[in-house]
């Protein structure tokens, strides 16, 4: 997250705000790519351009849709670098060997150094936030949406006549489920992927103990919801948008939140054996979760951007490996399971 108003950046909560809590801020640009006629926003093939971090796992979500999707020929992407300082997310220089691909400069406007630098080309009195996802209209020269579920949501269908039946076929948002989807997406986004930041940029004890307990009552949730059910994803044999949104929190769990974000009365991988095997499943399984993930991203911008809770940006080494093979599991939980004859 960064702000265009008079707040700094890296005033993740309100200094004059006495209850020392995170409150995440509105997404400043709401439109949506239709494939009604007349619409404002028609899907054409180059049209959009992406704009993501791989550490922000608001963006990763349309990167794993993207790819289920098929659209990597239809809507390309630029990764900004993991580094956000003062001016918010910038783009990768020539020079600097970062993983991933398209962590480049912006390829639309090679002489910008920033993404905020789009936000005012836009509207250059901007005084929001300058975030990942950000979806750009080429054509009009304009921001569609810096929303991810509106974003992911956007690419489910309104791109289905440019793609392939076999990615047509693709519903990661059936009817007969989407009452049940929203109402885990509900508690899932309050209390697990906003829970973590909420636990992590918390400024006063009272407001760090509030969110971090119903952080792990939502794990335990999860937990059990994937233990009762027939798998492997959450809501039985094939994937959808439940098993995205939650993907791209557990799987920074470990290797960020459980240090950076104090968020440590339990790991994924010694602590959620249903979650841990889930979390396993899509990784290693499923390119579209896999290949896009980067783990060094991910370790790097947090440890390293966010310097009021790690002033000296020193990046832990563990844990090791980043994720565990399918087959792998901690020495504590393998002596377990050997006592247990399993």
């Amino acid at each position: 997250m960064s702000t265009g108003n008079a707040s700094k950046i890296t005033d993740w909560v309100d200094p004059n705000d006495k209850s020392g809590e995170f409150k995440r801020g509105r997404s400043a640009f709401r439109n949506f790519i239709s494939r009604e006629p007349g619409a404002e926003f028609p899907p054409e093939k180059d049209r959009y351009h992406l704009y993501v971090s791989y550490a922000c796992p608001w963006a990763h979500r349309t990167l794993i849709v993207r790819k289920l999707k098929g659209l990597e020929d239809i809507i390309p992407y630029t990764s900004v670098h993991w580094h956000m300082l003062e001016k918010g997310w910038r783009f990768a220089e020539p020079d600097e060997k970062v993983p991933g691909d398209n962590v480049t400069k912006d390829p639309l406007h090679p002489e910008y150094t920033h993404l905020r630098q789009i936000y005012f080309q836009v509207e250059p009195q901007y005084a929001g936030r300058f975030t990942v996802p950000t979806l750009y209209d080429k054509k009009k020269e304009t921001i569609v949406s810096n929303e991810s579920s509106e974003i992911i949501r956007m690419f489910y269908t309104e791109f289905d006549d440019l793609v392939s039946e076999k990615f047509k076929n693709v519903d990661l948002y059936p009817e007969n489920l989407r009452e049940e989807i929203d109402a885990t997406n509900e508690w899932t986004y309050d209390n697990i992927n906003n829970g973590v930041y909420k636990s992590g940029f918390a400024t006063t004890q009272e407001a760090y103990e509030k969110a971090v307990i119903p952080l792990f009552e939502a794990l335990d949730k999860a937990e059990a919801h994937l233990a009762k059910g027939p798998g492997p994803y959450y809501y039985g044999e094939n994937i959808t948008e439940a098993d995205i949104r939650l993907y791209t929190t557990i799987v920074r769990f470990d290797v960020v939140y459980v240090q950076h974000f104090k968020t440590n009365i339990r790991d994924i991988r010694s602590g959620y054996p249903h979650l841990h095997k889930w979390l396993r499943k899509l990784y290693w399984d499923v390119p579209a979760f896999g290949e896009t993930t980067q783990f060094e991203h991910i370790k790097n911008h947090y440890t390293k951007s966010h310097r009021q809770i790690n002033p000296p940006s020193i990046t832990p080494v563990g844990p090791h490996p980043n994720i565990l093979k399918k087959d792998e599991e901690v020495p504590a939980v393998e002596a377990a399971l050997k006592a247990a004859g399993r």
